[in-house]
């Protein structure tokens, strides 16, 4: 299984960037790792939004999908420098309204993540709204990997960072363009 097939590969530096890399391949063969009750509520343990995996139903993963479309259209705005599709900025701004996860301090000091899929999905979309409004909306980039789409949050330095996780498509692109260089000449 590659990153591209791994919906807990949390690399995106913000949690509304990693739900919208749960669809991979969105120019290519796309893949939905959140498509049904079961992969939604798995990955929202796995992200830390909820200690466990909510109840889900398909109408909680249609929101869902509905939810990750808008923010990913609204990140893809905000990287061409233009304005926001206002269906989805509106859309955004409704689901973050909503209630988030609870979170309870215990006596040994761990924290304690409670709610519904509703509470994870506004905290998901809370996220999109705090990236797209905040300065770091200016680092959003997708990654330079061929077939690689994931968006991500380049915090290096120089803003210079070409993909979304070097152990992955960094190695992969620079091991691909290290072939072509030698490559035989036909």
């Amino acid at each position: 299984m590659s990153h591209f097939d791994d919906p807990h590969f949390f690399v995106s530096g913000n949690l509304a960037l990693n739900f919208i890399g749960t669809l991979s391949g969105r120019r290519a063969e796309q893949r939905d790792m959140v498509r049904t009750p079961a992969a939604l509520g798995d990955w929202i343990r796995a992200s830390g939004l909820l200690d466990r995996a909510p109840e889900c139903d398909d109408a909680t993963v249609g929101d869902a999908a509905t939810l990750r479309e808008a923010a990913y259209r609204l990140a893809q705005a905000a990287m061409a420098g233009e304005a926001f599709p206002d269906a989805d900025r509106r859309l955004v701004n409704t689901v973050a309204r909503g209630g988030i996860p609870e979170a309870t301090l215990r006596p040994d000091g761990t924290v304690h993540h409670t709610g519904s899929a509703a509470h994870a999905l506004a905290a998901i979309a809370r996220s999109a709204v705090e990236l797209l409004g905040g300065a770091e909306r200016e680092r959003i980039k997708e990654c330079g990997r061929e077939g690689c789409t994931r968006l991500y949050i380049d915090t290096s330095r120089g803003g210079s960072r070409r993909w979304c996780d070097m152990t992955v498509c960094g190695n992969r692109a620079k091991s691909a363009a290290f072939r072509a260089r030698h490559a035989e000449p036909a």
